[in-house]
């Protein structure tokens, strides 16, 4: 049945590598010798590896319009050459899992690897999707190639967070890294560590992080699971890499954080209470009450406020002093709220000191007020 929506070209291509794929699935693979399978790794080679097309306007538009309202772009415009683009992939997805590595690898070397990793800039989500499918069987499969496939992915990301902070598949190959770095072991290597150092936490300065948050926060996490003492460094450096104007960026970050510190080594938590929670304070202080609201629900986590009673002495002043500064000044009343609930909790941790700091910043409070006045 033909499809009245495509040129009659396009429909005729497609109706021949459909017809192509059935042959493949159903013939033995005995039949598929080197010379024929030469020639569809030809096929393949010739249809998917294509210069891609600049962002279209409707994309150009949508990114304008997404990065205003911090939310990552997405493509909506579907591509005609989708419909047979698609019968190749699934060709190339059919052999990669039912043919021997012996048999493929004389198919498959670094020029084919690169191709494949330079589709993931398409625009086409579906595509995308099965060349993250494809990776995932390459990777697997092929052991030779897992250095060089790190390292080529890995050019990406840095060209993606020094130069252009343009990419369309970064969520897709973060994923894929997620996989990767699950099945690292412990300890690290070194080379390993260097990723995360690199790319994995600059990652969290760029512009359109909110389109990869959640395959970031994976990998991360990953990391931070395998040797805890990482976490340290990862919450130090997204603290510094913290944005001044994207609240929804915020947001994110912040529940980033929060499941970190649920992985941390114990052991950390005196050295980063004070730095971790100075800079939770100043989120729940923040004007945005959506950024405040979602920083102060953090005291839901028994690790965090574990992590305060570690370094009550140090901590208890910046954040009873947070506190004050919401009750008193704060618009927000749901926020205002949040505070009093925070300050039952301070207390209750350890009344003396509650009262004792409480007591000097109100002090402090005065005779700053004072001087001002004099």
């Amino acid at each position: 049945m033909t499809n009245p929506s495509l040129p009659t070209s396009l429909e005729l291509k497609r109706f021949k590598l459909a017809h192509l794929f059935t042959v493949i699935k159903t013939s033995k693979n005995s039949l598929l010798n080197d010379d024929v399978l030469t020639s569809l790794m030809s096929l393949v080679s010739a249809n998917l590896f294509r210069a891609l097309p600049p962002p279209s306007l409707a994309v150009a538009i949508t990114s304008t319009v997404a990065e205003e309202n911090d939310v990552a772009a997405a493509s909506t415009v579907p591509s005609l050459n989708w419909l047979q683009l698609e019968i190749v992939y699934d060709i190339l997805l059919w052999l990669l899992i039912n043919l021997d590595t012996q048999t493929l690898e004389k198919h498959i070397d670094n020029t084919f690897l690169l191709g494949l990793l330079s589709l993931f800039d398409s625009e086409e989500s579906r595509e995308r999707e099965s060349l993250k499918n494809i990776i995932h069987q390459i990777y697997y499969k092929f052991t030779k190639y897992r250095s060089f496939m790190r390292k080529a992915m890995s050019g990406v990301f840095l060209e993606y967070i020094f130069e252009t902070e343009r990419h369309n598949g970064i969520a897709e190959m973060l994923e894929i890294w997620g996989s990767i770095i699950n099945g690292f072991a412990v300890p690290l290597k070194e080379e390993h560590k260097i990723f995360l150092k690199r790319i994995l936490i600059p990652l969290h300065k760029v512009k359109g992080m909110q389109g990869f948050n959640k395959q970031l926060g994976y990998c991360v996490y990953q990391f931070v699971e395998k040797e805890s003492e990482l976490g340290g460094l990862v919450v130090r450096k997204i603290i510094k890499y913290w944005p001044q104007a994207n609240s929804q960026k915020e947001i994110k970050l912040i529940e980033e954080l929060e499941d970190l510190v649920e992985k941390l080594d114990t052991k950390l938590y005196r050295d980063l209470a004070l730095p971790f929670c100075s800079h939770m304070t100043k989120c729940f202080n923040s004007l945005n009450s959506m950024v405040a609201e979602r920083a102060l629900y953090i005291w839901n986590s028994e690790a965090f406020v574990t992590m305060v009673s570690t370094a009550m002495e140090e901590v208890f002043p910046v954040i009873i002093r947070g506190m004050e500064n919401i009750i008193w000044r704060h618009w927000n009343e749901n926020v205002k709220e949040l505070a009093h609930n925070v300050k039952v909790i301070l207390e209750e941790m350890n009344p003396t000191l509650y009262y004792k700091t409480l007591h000097q910043n109100r002090f402090k409070q005065t005779e700053m007020t004072q001087i001002y006045r004099w």
